[in-house]
């Protein structure tokens, strides 16, 4: 995510911080010798995964360095599920999440190569079922627009229609997508999506006949040996070495089952291992050549995808912390400099696992850090301090500037959320007799969502998923919180129904609670109409 991630985002990412002192940090036997020559030691490595696994709760993380066409790291730590006892290693399969992109964008590229299809082809000659909301946005949207955040669709947009897990189809996310509302104009500015990749995965189909699920294995995965990683949670072949996601909930560490997100797959549902992944990182170095010396991709296709094609503001505590001067997004890859050096990155999320990639070409260098928990301050940490070591940067502690970070972004949400909970507490009954809300409302995109009566409260339940359900508490007027059921979701949010003159309810319309609530929970792209129908 993200990329579906979750208090994450493709530059730091946001943590769910609680520090425990129990947390397992035990090391797993390298595949690959460190070299002598390797800057930051193995000691130094465990030390700063321990801290990290420490300070931000994770149960087990997986790391490796890539450098000079070569795997020297490669390493397992803690367990792959709290509280059992099997631990992670380099070959625990870890969902990838939004790092699937880059291997979305090298999917086409390789079409590309073979003169199938071109960057700047339209997309409805492709997929004539394609529609945006605006008409022109339709005639004009490439291939090209479908990979770089820059469609006018607000940030997540069209997310809730697969996650949580639903079972909503890719055919049906295209369709939504006519009805999704732009927040600027087209190839105006950056906001992240993930339906578009989606988009973009079924141009695979509409071109070769094959479905980007087999696409990437065949094409990708296999020819890479890449095995046993997957192109999506249901096509895992071998689940015997598997990290389960854990959150957590109300202040405990909690092992969730997995997210089937698998009908957005071309933007985040790829599974890996770290000894699996260190060969997507030397082809990737390599100029598409493949560790066995196939060209999976062109140097020229590999030249496009690092190339920046949205520009990005840079945050001055970059500037301050990594000399960095410029930003941008290519085809799959976030893109800046660092201490002089180009550096090419993505993060992933999905519920429960968060993964880090980053490379810097110039010193043939990859670096992979993946948990088996959400909080991406603990894998920044990591890959950061590792980073550091090959560049030279100021000494520095990343495990105490990451935890410093998350408790400021965490003080402020906690503002958010205590105040309205204080409201909450105090509030009156509901402006209308409840009945009045009961019934079924539609959004044009998400479709149904009903408002049903029980005992003396309301319950809010949205269609074609089976964890968006939970009570609707009364807060102000006409304005309740849905408090949803599945508390590991993080995404309470509240909904305001609408009257029209003659009094009666004619809608609602939602917004998420905390500023912490992770951007693919968009209520506040929904405009759900009351339909005269009943309630089921």
């Amino acid at each position: 995510m993200t990329s579906f991630a979750r208090r994450t985002s493709i530059a730091l990412a946001l943590a769910l911080a609680a520090a425990s002192a129990t947390m397992p940090a035990a090391a797993q036997p390298r595949k690959a010798a460190a070299p002598a020559a390797m800057p930051i030691s193995p000691t130094k490595i465990d030390e700063t995964v321990a801290r990290a696994m420490k300070a931000f709760e994770v149960p087990g993380m997986a790391v490796g360095i890539v450098k000079d066409g070569k795997l020297i790291y490669s390493k397992g730590y803690g367990v792959r599920e709290q509280g059992k006892s099997a631990r992670v290693d380099a070959d625990t399969l870890f969902q990838i999440g939004s790092n699937t992109k880059a291997f979305t964008a090298a999917a086409l590229s390789i079409l590309i190569d073979e003169g199938k299809i071109g960057w700047d082809d339209k997309v409805i000659d492709h997929l004539p079922q394609f529609r945006m909301y605006d008409p022109y946005v339709t005639r004009e949207f490439t291939i090209r627009d479908l990979l770089t955040h820059r469609s006018g669709l607000g940030l997540g947009a069209g997310d809730l229609m697969v996650f949580p897990e639903s079972d909503i189809t890719r055919d049906e996310i295209i369709h939504g997508l006519r009805y999704l509302k732009p927040v600027s104009s087209f190839r105006s500015r950056f906001d992240y999506d993930n339906t578009l990749y989606m988009v973009a995965g079924q141009i695979i189909p509409a071109v070769t006949g094959k479905t980007w699920d087999e696409f990437v294995e065949t094409r990708i995965l296999a020819p890479l040996g890449m095995q046993p990683c997957s192109s999506t949670y249901g096509r895992i072949r071998d689940r015997s070495n598997l990290a389960s996601p854990h959150i957590v909930v109300e202040g405990k560490l909690t092992a969730i089952p997995v997210m089937n997100i698998d009908a957005i797959g071309p933007a985040g549902t790829i599974n890996c291992s770290i000894n699996g992944m260190a060969k997507w990182l030397m082809t990737q170095l390599d100029a598409g050549k493949s560790p066995s010396g196939k060209q999976l991709f062109s140097a020229a296709r590999g030249t496009e995808m690092w190339t920046v094609n949205t520009p990005l503001p840079v945050n001055p505590r970059s500037t301050e912390m990594m000399r960095t001067h410029f930003s941008g997004y290519g085809l799959g890859w976030g893109l800046e400099d660092v201490f002089g050096y180009k550096k090419v990155a993505h993060t992933g999320g999905v519920a429960g696992t968060v993964t880090w990639v980053a490379m810097v070409p110039e010193l043939k260098l990859g670096v992979l850090v993946f948990t088996n928990q959400q909080s991406g301050a603990a894998m920044t940490s990591v890959g950061n301090q590792i980073l550091d070591a090959y560049l030279k940067a100021p000494a520095r502690d990343w495990v105490e500037i990451a935890s410093a970070q998350t408790k400021t972004r965490n003080d402020g949400a906690r503002a958010v959320e205590d105040a309205a909970a204080k409201v909450l507490a105090s509030a009156g009954p509901p402006s209308l007799p409840l009945d009045t809300y009961v019934g079924t409302y539609n959004d044009p995109w998400r479709g149904d969502a009903t408002v049903r009566r029980e005992g003396d409260g309301l319950v809010l339940k949205f269609s074609r998923t089976k964890d968006l359900e939970g009570p609707l508490l009364p807060y102000s007027g006409n304005i309740f919180i849905a408090r949803w059921k599945d508390r590991s979701l993080e995404a309470d949010s509240y909904v305001r129904f609408e009257q029209g003159y003659d009094g009666k309810v004619t809608g609602m319309k939602m917004q998420a609670v905390s500023p912490a609530t992770d951007f693919s929970f968009d209520f506040h792209d929904l405009d759900f109409t009351k339909v005269e129908k009943p309630a089921k």
